[in-house]
């Protein structure tokens, strides 16, 4: 076995709130990919582990020593209807293991069977699913986006019945908490305010401990998670990133990026873009993510607010005052992260701050304007645009031909140069530090696609290794690999992505 110290916290919270399980065996699991950099974060030395070892661990054929194995309670929104009982259909909870830094870890295996809130499904994975998650979860982390990490992935030796026979996959995610707003939702529907009190507890424990002595400290926590979620979609915005299912069992408390299902990147840049098939009315469409944050934030609120105040009015709005803050904390994050990724400042004396920052985001929002009316590519536009100078040169033609109407494009060039004169970097300096926020590489849907293709239909995982590797260094140009840069081709266009269930 390998050299896992579990706790689990979480038990002690009651029987209520999970149900003990084991992951059901699989016939022949074999490794795909075991995380070396991640694990030795765990205490996991990186050297001299045996693949079959790995593979039954990761698989849940073999039961670490002190792992108590769990499926957790929750509800949740899914498309504004409320649910309430979901839980953890495929997922087992392996508990939660301490890092160097002094904070913990939860481990949890994804599709490893059935459990009490499976619903009828059959608690597995297809392998494309975990490769999916796999590779955008650990690609995320690389971007600088909070996230659920991916430790190991193994294949079942297995199939899975979904719109067709597939092979079966597991995969290991770790994260800072497993708890989402689903789980408060489930005990506040019942009206049970002693157990949102032992989750809010737990969560500040786990994952605020800066708050415990905060004078209210369950709504310094509502705030806490408030600020992370505000500051997290606007990351999703910078990168083009469409979770697709932002159902409120879907959203962590921890303010990471958690559940990689329908999720894309977008190619071709559309205010409204929207990949998921099962979302069919747009509701988590790339431009109203941010809409959606607060409306899931809403949600917690009401399952917390007997902790917020004795008085309910009071409450209400105590709640409410905090949730007025997260348009002006999104905004916030979302022009220092455009600003970067335009090479704009926000050095202004205080009395021109507002009227800079009013500018600034028309200028920023006016090309995301003509991107979505020149159909062009979300990522190149700004990588191209990181490479140039102060003055109009030849690099401008690389990223005119990006747009059905550069004329247009040229014009806003014009106005954003105008704007680079108020700064004080070099040339240089500036396109360096775009450089530093603008990928080259992102995993697009057609060359996810290829890759699930490649091992679902010929168990073929070269290609799934080699952009794993290349996702590992996304801000690095790397040689020879230009065809990752570029969008897709018209017949390798993704137009829907699945959820996988």
């Amino acid at each position: 076995m390998i050299n896992l110290v579990f706790k689990n916290r979480y038990l002690a919270l009651g029987e209520g709130f999970y149900d003990k399980c084991k992951p059901t065996p699989v016939t022949q699991p074999e490794l795909i990919i075991f995380n070396h950099a991640l694990a030795q974060q765990l205490g996991v030395p990186a050297e001299g582990l045996d693949e079959t070892v790995l593979a039954g661990i990761f698989s849940g054929n073999l039961i670490h020593e002190g792992c108590e194995p769990l499926a957790m309670a929750y509800a949740g929104h899914q498309f504004g209807g409320f649910n309430p009982q979901l839980g953890d259909g495929r997922a087992i909870y392996l508990g939660e293991v301490e890092v160097a830094d002094g904070h913990s870890l939860d481990l949890q295996l994804k599709g490893s069977g059935p459990t009490r809130y499976s619903r009828n499904g059959d608690g597995r994975a297809a392998l494309g699913p975990v490769l999916r998650e796999y590779l955008l979860s650990e690609a995320m982390h690389k971007l600088g986006v909070p996230t659920t990490r991916a430790l190991a992935a193994v294949t079942t030796g297995e199939d899975v019945a979904r719109e067709k026979l597939s092979p079966g996959g597991v995969i290991t995610r770790v994260a800072s908490s497993f708890i989402r707003v689903g789980s408060f939702e489930y005990f506040a529907r019942q009206g049970d305010q002693l157990s949102v009190k032992k989750l809010a507890d737990y969560v500040i424990e786990r994952n605020y401990p800066e708050l415990t002595a905060a004078g209210n400290r369950y709504l310094a926590l509502f705030e806490a998670v408030v600020i992370r979620q505000a500051g997290l979609i606007a990351k999703w915005m910078q990168l083009g990133f469409i979770h697709g299912v932002m159902n409120t069992d879907n959203m962590s408390v921890a303010g990471e990026t958690i559940d990689y299902g329908p999720c894309a990147f977008m190619d071709f840049f559309q205010h409204d873009m929207v990949y998921s098939s099962i979302d069919r009315q747009g509701r988590y469409a790339y431009n109203n993510q941010p809409n959606i944050g607060v409306w899931n934030l809403s949600r917690l609120a009401e399952a917390l607010l007997p902790l917020f105040a004795d008085e309910p009015d009071q409450a209400v709005k105590l709640a409410e005052d905090i949730l007025q803050r997260y348009a002006d904390l999104y905004a916030n994050e979302w022009l220092a992260g455009f600003r970067a990724k335009c090479g704009l400042s926000a050095r202004a004396m205080p009395e021109a701050a507002i009227k800079l920052a009013e500018d600034d985001t028309a200028l920023l929002q006016s090309l995301l304007d003509i991107m979505a009316q020149g159909r062009a590519d979300f990522h190149l536009t700004f990588y191209y645009l990181s490479q140039l100078d102060s003055e109009p040169g030849d690099r401008d033609v690389q990223l005119l031909a990006l747009f059905s109407d550069a004329d247009t494009m040229s014009a806003w060039l014009l106005r954003w140069r105008q704007r680079l004169s108020a700064e004080t970097q070099s040339d240089h300096e500036r396109q360096f530090s775009m450089l530093s926020v603008n990928p080259v590489y992102i995993p697009r849907n057609h060359q996810i696609e290829a890759v699930i293709r490649a091992a679902e239909d010929h168990n073929d995982f070269s290609a799934f290794h080699a952009l794993h590797a290349l996702l590992q260094n996304p801000f690095s140009y790397q040689s020879g690999m230009d065809k990752y840069m570029l969008p897709p081709a018209a017949g390798e266009v993704v137009h829907q992505t699945f959820c996988g269930t």
